[in-house]
């Protein structure tokens, strides 16, 4: 089913980027699309947005009327067509889209650092400029703490997985040794 719904986000997410780019709007869009999605997270709503009885137009109305001033009038044209082609349970898998096409566009990579204790700011900045020599990127870090790594890092940068860890090292000896 995700890739049926990533499948039927991308072309709204590109038309959006297509469009903010031109407007010069990225970040309004950003904030509109984020909108649209925590609406459609929300239970109460999701209720609505999946009852059938509940009329396309209503919805609509309800919808624009709760997003009031934060959603400019292309918000609202994108919102009324995604109620009418029955998009809604999509908006968050075409923010996610969007926002990789906005930070390809930016040369933003986003990285996801595991370490084994929880990283100081210095250390960051550290990893985040060798990633940034590797990729050629502006990098964004966002990091957890997960004990069972013994030592070390595990990083996530897009498709690329960089595994520093203790843990990782152990799991591959024992691959290579065939235990």
């Amino acid at each position: 089913m995700a890739g049926d719904t990533s499948t039927i986000a991308r072309p709204y997410a590109e038309a959006v980027f297509s469009r903010a780019s031109e407007s010069g709007k990225l970040d309004s869009w950003t904030d509109q699309l984020s909108l649209l999605a925590g609406l459609v997270s929300d239970p109460s709503l999701h209720r609505i947005i999946a009852d059938p009885l509940f009329g396309r137009v209503k919805l609509t109305e309800l919808l624009i009327e709760i997003c009031g001033e934060q959603l400019d009038e292309e918000g609202r044209n994108l919102l009324k067509l995604l109620v009418q082609n029955n998009r809604l349970p999509v908006v968050p898998e075409i923010v996610a889209a969007f926002q990789k096409l906005k930070d390809e566009s930016q040369q933003v990579l986003k990285v996801h650092v595991t370490s084994a204790f929880v990283l100081k700011p210095a250390q960051e900045k550290n990893i985040a400029d060798a990633l940034k020599a590797r990729f050629g990127r502006e990098i964004i870090i966002t990091s957890e703490k997960d004990p069972e790594l013994i030592g070390g890092v595990h990083i996530r940068a897009g498709d690329t997985v960089i595994d520093g860890s203790v843990s990782g090292r152990l799991q591959q000896l024992a691959n290579e040794l065939g235990i």
